[in-house]
């Protein structure tokens, strides 16, 4: 008898989430009241933004959960509030195997996916989190930070420590290729959890900080230049073309004192080359000491830059001393950037001496570098192409499309599209023998469970190398993902699966792609000899499920809890595993040994149902022998041998008909009529068919078939007791001696005793128990890997134990060699009488 099953099962999908409480609160929520009488903001500058309740939710084995969580610029911090039923002990994570520790993943943009290729256990932290484990953070759209669950979470995270944007936020009870396995039994501890998750926003654009109280500066471009005006500053380049907007900070007296910090934000509002900060006209204010220096070229202004969040000096993307330098930072993400400035080390410039009066006065001036739409590189002389979406018309394919160049120079009917005519020609910057070629694309945000899918094909040798970057244009600096050659990509990472790769095939997947713009940058070497040597066709994809699963599962496709993102996965068959199902977990030959050991185990139900026909018990007989064939019939449509019917028929079937001859079989001991008997089974009958249609495969129905079992017996022997003792009439003396003397109960005890004893065969009995015993045994031994081992001992020791149980009562009790034989044992009324009474 099968015991579980996930195949349409709660973790294979998020209607679970769906169904769970969510209290929103948003709008405009201001709580303006109580503002700290000092100006300088507090925690009532902030509101509530949104609030998620999620009710308890189970997960079990192998189950996981997605929850999604949007940050807008304007968030001031994000709080977490779990609980869960885990009992993990950080001091034996050792000891424990890491793929079935129940945990829980962070990603920005997507949703995580922790057991990726070879990468298992990858960001996975063995310590318990906390509000620090997020300081300083970066990068978390292309990789993700694991930690183990624990019983209660409480966090609260910052614009300080994380940035903006759509967030991730998974819950793993057990990672590894067997997640996605398709398999009747997933034996493991299940886990609940519940929780809030609250976002809280400033009043206002011009506040910043965890509590609101930072005030930031939005740069205006109020002052520029453009190169076509005859511009001398030798580090632009002396670009020709009128892309470089030079701006400066609309107050030109900016001052501040010795680590005071000041914010700025800035919007790249497109994909630009280059973006350059410095600090022009640094000086001390009048209040300078006259014996203090007065080179300026000595002070130091700090610069942190952080794209989406809060920078600090120890949570950064990029800083420097931009008195000195201007920092310059190349392919700038689009969004929102802000910059923070903190002069440091005035007292040593003015002499040593600590006078907090002392400020230093800059101009803030910023230039950014963008190319026409069609031109990219620092001289704007490389190509780039904007792609069209097209969804394909495969109905077998439904939420996927493929990219197209909408420039003229091509024009295909397919997917794929010819190389050659799009690349360019000249040469800049690097090596005279490279030019880069770019094609950017959208990623729409509901769909940031889907996958990147890049293919080149060439009839020659291909020198092409590949950089893929989110936000911005990819270089040898600054990339997300890349493919150089068949030794060198980023098969190390998380996200990134290199299929094919030959000399003249390229084929890989960005997994999990997070929504927006991508921009895929072709680094072509050798380019005059390339463009004439080689035709190559190139695909970029956005697909559900990656290579269709292998061909060894089929793709599912489910919202998210708040029913705006699409994400996809496999659902791979009962001997493969894994992201894409390319994870053998059965080998063909144990595929037979395990399909021939589940379904033939069940030919003990050959035992009770031999034995039932023999006694006459035809109900009985049909129980046992249609238990037996739809238990074989389900375990082969499980193990993918042939499907005689739907899988949720044949399981109903299995786990109704296995109830049934279970408490069949404790009926069958009581010696009742036949009329008694159906009345027992109908009741039983719609008993079972609610559980096996509700949830047959949890483990407590077994408790439940065997009490309904055991009340059906007890119920059997009250009505034999009582047919047996309204057959026999007492004198109304004998009913008060019975009720008030000892010895009239002492002896009924004993009289019951030795009916018991003369009713079964107690070795038979004995036998019984020590097959059920093995029968639970054997349910405590399953495990994922071992279930069709321990489920067919499970099988032979069910219908054995069965058997003995029906061969242990004694058809005929013979007392004192008196009594009837007609096959129903009958009490005498020498029996019926107690010893001593009356």
């Amino acid at each position: 008898m099968a015991k579980n099953s996930i195949l349409g099962s709660s973790y294979l999908n998020l209607n679970p989430l769906i169904t769970c409480t969510f209290v929103c609160y948003i709008g405009l929520c201001f709580s303006y009241e109580s503002v700290r009488a000092s100006g300088g903001g507090g925690p009532y500058n902030s509101f509530i933004i949104s609030s998620f309740t999620y009710s308890k939710t189970e997960l079990k084995p192998y189950d996981w959960r997605y929850i999604r969580v949007d940050l807008p610029p304007w968030f001031s911090s994000i709080s977490i509030e779990f609980e869960s039923n885990v009992n993990f002990d950080f001091k034996s994570i050792g000891k424990v195997p890491k793929n079935t520790v129940p945990m829980i993943c962070f990603r920005e943009g997507s949703p995580p996916l922790p057991d990726v290729y070879n990468t298992i256990l990858t960001g996975l932290v063995l310590n318990p989190i906390s509000n620090g484990s997020f300081g300083g953070t970066r990068g978390l759209q292309v990789v993700e930070q694991c930690y183990p669950m624990q019983r209660n979470i409480s966090l609260r995270m910052t614009n300080e420590q994380i940035s903006s944007g759509l967030w991730y936020f998974g819950l793993f009870n057990g990672i590894g290729p067997m997640r996605t396995q398709s398999k009747m039994i997933n034996r493991g501890p299940t886990y609940s959890f519940s929780g809030n998750i609250s976002v809280e926003g400033c009043t206002t654009t011009m506040l910043w900080g965890q509590y609101c109280n930072q005030t930031v500066n939005p740069l205006s471009c109020v002052d520029s230049y453009s190169l076509t005006k005859n511009h001398s500053d030798t580090e632009l380049y002396n670009q020709t073309a009128a892309n470089v907007i030079a701006c400066t900070n609309a107050d030109d007296n900016s001052c501040q004192g010795e680590n005071e910090l000041k914010v700025y934000s800035l919007d790249v509002m497109g994909i630009a080359e280059e973006l350059t900060i410095r600090a022009m006209n640094a000086r001390f204010n009048e209040s300078q000491p006259s014996n203090g220096s007065s080179n300026s070229s000595g002070i130091i202004l700090m610069c942190y830059v952080r794209h989406g969040a809060m920078p600090l000096s120890t949570s950064h993307d990029y800083s420097g001393d931009i008195n000195k330098f201007p920092l310059v930072i190349r392919s700038p993400k689009v969004g929102r950037w802000y910059i923070t400035i903190q002069p440091a080390n005035l007292s040593n410039e003015i002499g040593g001496i600590q006078d907090m009066s002392i400020k230093v006065c800059y101009v803030l001036e910023w230039q950014v570098l963008q190319c026409p739409l069609d031109k990219a590189g620092l001289n704007c002389t490389w190509e780039r192409y904007m792609l069209q979406t097209f969804l394909r018309k495969n109905p077998s394919a439904p939420f996927e499309s493929f990219y197209l160049p909408t420039s003229g120079k091509v024009s295909s009917d397919s997917a794929n599209f010819p190389l050659e005519p799009l690349l360019s020609n000249s040469t800049f910057g690097e090596k005279p023998d490279v030019a880069w070629t770019y094609f950017l694309l959208d990623i729409p945000g509901g769909a940031a469970g889907g996958n990147i899918h890049i293919r080149l094909t060439s009839d020659a040798q291909m020198n092409y190398e590949i950089f893929a970057k989110y936000g911005g244009l990819p270089s040898l600096d600054t990339w997300d993902y890349f493919y150089a050659n068949m030794t060198s990509s980023s098969n190390g990472s998380m996200f990134f699966k290199l299929y094919d790769s030959s000399e003249k095939t390229v084929s890989f997947y960005i997994l999990y792609v997070r929504g927006g713009t991508w921009s895929f940058g072709l680094r072509q070497l050798n380019p005059a000899s390339t463009a004439s040597a080689s035709q190559t066709t190139m695909s970029i994809s956005l697909e559900r499920c990656p290579r269709r699963c292998s061909s060894h599962g089929t793709c599912q496709s489910v919202v998210d809890a708040s029913g705006l993102a699409l994400y996809s996965y496999c659902y791979c068959d009962r001997d493969h595993g894994g992201f894409d199902c390319s994870v053998e977990l059965v080998a063909h030959r144990g595929h037979i040994l395990q399909s021939i050991s589940l379904i033939a185990s069940n030919a003990a139900a050959v035992l009770p149902a031999y034995w039932a026909l023999r006694q006459k018990a035809f109900a009985e007989w049909v129980l046992y022998t249609c238990s037996g064939i739809s238990s074989g019939l389900y375990h082969a449509c499980d193990v993918g041998t042939w499907c005689a019917l739907s899988f949720r028929v044949l399981q109903f079937m299995d786990f109704w008909l296995s109830f049934m001859a279970v408490v069949s079989t404790f009926v069958y001991l009581a010696a009742i009529d036949e009329v008694s008997k159906r009345t027992i089974h109908t009741v039983v009958a719609i008993l079972t068919a609610l559980m096996a249609e509700t949830g047959p495969t949890r483990s407590h129905n077994i408790i439940l078939v065997i009490a309904i079992g055991s009340l059906g017996l007890l119920i059997g022997w009250l009505i034999e007791f009582c047919t047996n003792y309204r057959s026999l009439s007492f004198s109304t003396e004998f009913c008060i001696n019975m009720l008030y003397r000892l010895q009239t109960i002492n002896g009924w005890i004993h009289d019951l005793i030795v009916t018991l004893i003369k009713r079964f065969r107690w070795g038979f009995v004995l036998a019984g128990f020590t097959a059920l015993a093995m029968a639970a045994i054997s349910w405590k031994l399953e495990t994922s890997s071992s279930y069709w081992i321990w489920h067919s001992v499970w099988h032979v020791s069910i219908y054995t134990s069965s058997f003995l149980f029906l061969c242990s009562k004694v058809k005929t009790l013979h007392c004192e060699d008196q009594g009837p034989s007609d096959g129903n044992y009958e009490l005498t009324r020498q029996d019926s009488l107690p010893r001593g009474g009356g």
